[in-house]
């Protein structure tokens, strides 16, 4: 079954529980989207999120919020501006990780693109420390036991589609601590195949250390369709799997939200209104769990759905990681 015909069974089977879309607070004029996920510090609920004209291109900042009521969510005041798109949060240790993807000019022009990595202990005095590959995003980082931490790379170009036949492939590798964090380290994570096929690709967008050992990823997975006119889509989808680092096996890749999940909204372009970007799950009280995601490349929704890794293990706390045992 091909990824089309996958997404017609899941929305025919689909538990959607809530469905809303995200309001932000002191960003007029601008649109949110491909946000971090929310993360506590101090007592309040915070995420970064992209912001950027309707009507611009590659000019996007990432700034920090606050959530200020149900799905709303307020710029902080004097917070830092950071000149990226598509922000992502880890905690590691104690310690913040936030990485996007910063687009680069010459004379005017666009010229090339690389992930940028910060960090610290202080949200409002994070501090720049390396940076990915050339033209490589959705690069992301999980906390494993020991201290040590997972990288997931994620090359795409004609050369991935020739080899490979997918668009984009998903590399994994593991470090001991965030100095050794290089473009050179992600760039040779070995691949792990089997995820994407026939002109499929996608990524991971936030990974989770379960309490099996394994790892469940959050992700986006896509491919190309047309209109009614005939003109060109790019479909993306809200996707899950399991990882085991162990065994470097990928298992239970299932779809959890496309476009019609969420509230009705514009998409920047065109060829942009079947797309749905994660950021990932926050878990809620009664279990289920609630997955942000960017929409459209112009707004941010919230679904809540069924906690996506069942029977593969619960999910860790970042401090509980030292003491863990396999």
């Amino acid at each position: 079954m091909n990824l089309k015909q996958q997404r017609v069974e899941f929305e025919k089977a689909k538990r959607i529980y809530e469905s809303a879309t995200l309001t932000f607070h002191g960003v007029d004029g601008f649109d949110v989207y491909n946000v971090s996920i929310p993360f506590s510090r101090d007592g309040k609920r915070y995420m970064f999120g992209r912001i950027e004209r309707r009507t611009e291109w590659a000019r996007s900042w990432v700034r920090l919020f606050e959530e200020t009521g149900l799905d709303e969510w307020t710029v902080v005041k004097d917070s830092m501006i950071y000149t990226l798109e598509d922000p992502y949060i880890t905690e590691i240790g104690d310690e913040l990780v936030m990485g996007g993807t910063h687009v680069q000019y010459q004379s005017g022009a666009y010229s090339t693109f690389f992930g940028y990595f910060f960090r610290g202990t202080d949200l409002h005095n994070l501090y720049y420390f390396t940076t990915g590959p050339n033209k490589m995003k959705d690069i992301r980082l999980v906390p494993l036991p020991k201290g040590k931490i997972g990288v997931f790379s994620r090359p795409r170009g004609a050369d991935m589609k020739g080899k490979y036949g997918s668009e984009s492939m998903i590399g994994f590798t593991v470090i001991d601590r965030l100095e050794e964090l290089t473009a050179d380290v992600i760039e040779n994570a070995p691949y792990i195949h089997g995820i994407f096929g026939e002109g499929e690709w996608g990524g991971v967008n936030q990974a989770y250390l379960l309490d099996s050992g394994k790892i469940g990823i959050i992700g986006h997975i896509c491919y190309r369709d047309q209109d009614e006119n005939g003109d060109e889509l790019r479909v993306y989808l809200n996707m899950a799997f399991i990882f085991d680092p162990a065994t470097r096996e990928s298992t239970d890749l299932h779809l959890i939200g496309s476009r019609s999940c969420y509230p009705p909204g514009p998409a920047k372009m065109p060829y942009l209104i079947d797309c749905v970007f994660a950021s990932g799950i926050a878990m809620r009280p009664d279990g289920k769990a609630d997955l942000y995601s960017g929409i459209g490349d112009c707004q941010t929704g919230r679904i809540t759905i069924d906690y996506p890794f069942e029977g593969h293990g619960r999910l860790v706390l970042p401090k509980q990681t030292g003491s863990m045992k396999r």
